[in-house]
């Protein structure tokens, strides 16, 4: 979606902010992160519009500017890094401690969604293995964190159709699930804390009921928007995946997708964010390069 598109689109939902009862809303100081995904690190050559090597580049002055913005954390949404040609599973886990080590000189929280490329040609645990979560979120393929009052639910959709993990490689992109297991840890975490705000973040698109293509959303996502509409405390989606990104809403919930930091040549092209959680519940997305900004109201 073009951002003058998505601005107009977002404009009309803003006069709700004022219908929200009195327990949605934050307390306190609002809540800041930066957010980036599809960096897709590799020492590889330039493939049609992909610049692997560029986003090393990319990656640090992203981290540049988030140190600089007084955050509280700031978050990948997956395919951190990519593939050597050969599929070397070494020359991988050296990309993914390259591109980490930029991520992990953020003054700050760094938490990881798990993406498709991020088992391109390793295993789930491998990837795990070599990137760091703070605290108990370490090692978890999803898992959930609270920030100033905000809830921060991380999903994984890197499921075949048998509900097995993809794994080195093994796997059709276009076919992405989400376990029973998940969801239902989604519903209970969810059901656990009703009176905070929460976010969501995973790398395939739940909105397939919009006009994004299947082939970039989990197949079974409306089962997870059906337990999200659920839970009125349900803010936002922010999603990876589909390097053009995209928006969309239904529920008084957002979906917005982020543009992929590896499309294009640095510097003259980039993405990534800073989003601002303000106390009455919306969100202001400040994007960078290509990146578009805008306000997601509460809805």
């Amino acid at each position: 979606m073009e951002r003058r598109t998505f601005l107009k689109r977002l404009s009309g939902g803003i006069l709700l902010v004022s219908a929200l009862p009195l327990w949605s809303r934050c307390k306190g100081v609002p809540l800041r992160f930066g957010i980036v995904t599809d960096s897709h690190y590799a020492d590889r050559d330039t493939l049609t519009t992909r610049y692997y090597r560029d986003s090393f580049a990319k990656m640090q002055e992203a981290v540049d500017r988030f140190n600089r913005s007084h955050l509280d954390f700031i978050i990948e949404l997956g395919d951190l890094k990519d593939k050597a040609p050969d599929n070397d599973p070494a020359a991988a886990l050296q990309f993914l401690d390259r591109i980490e080590s930029v991520l992990q000189s953020f003054d700050g929280p760094v938490y990881h969604v798990l993406g498709n490329h991020d088992e391109d040609c390793i295993g789930k645990e491998d990837f795990l293995a070599h990137v760091t979560n703070p605290g108990g979120c370490n090692g978890k393929k999803w898992y959930a964190f609270s920030c100033k009052g905000v809830r921060c639910i991380v999903l994984d959709a890197n499921f075949n159709a048998d509900l097995s993990d993809y794994d080195r490689g093994n796997f059709n992109w276009k076919s992405a699930w989400l376990p029973s297991e998940e969801l239902e840890w989604l519903d209970r975490e969810l059901s656990a804390h009703p009176r905070m705000q929460t976010l969501v973040f995973i790398h395939q698109l739940l909105d397939s009921f919009s006009d994004i293509p299947s082939s970039v959303c989990v197949n079974n996502a409306q089962e997870a928007v059906a337990i999200l509409e659920r839970h009125p405390q349900v803010r936002a989606v922010f999603q990876g995946h589909h390097h053009a990104g995209h928006y969309s809403w239904r529920g008084g919930i957002h979906y917005w997708t982020m543009k992929g930091m590896i499309e294009k040549a640095y510097p003259e092209h980039n993405s990534y964010a800073v989003v601002e959680m303000r106390p009455d519940g919306s969100l202001f997305i400040e994007g960078f390069h290509d990146c578009p900004s805008g306000n997601l109201p509460c809805l």
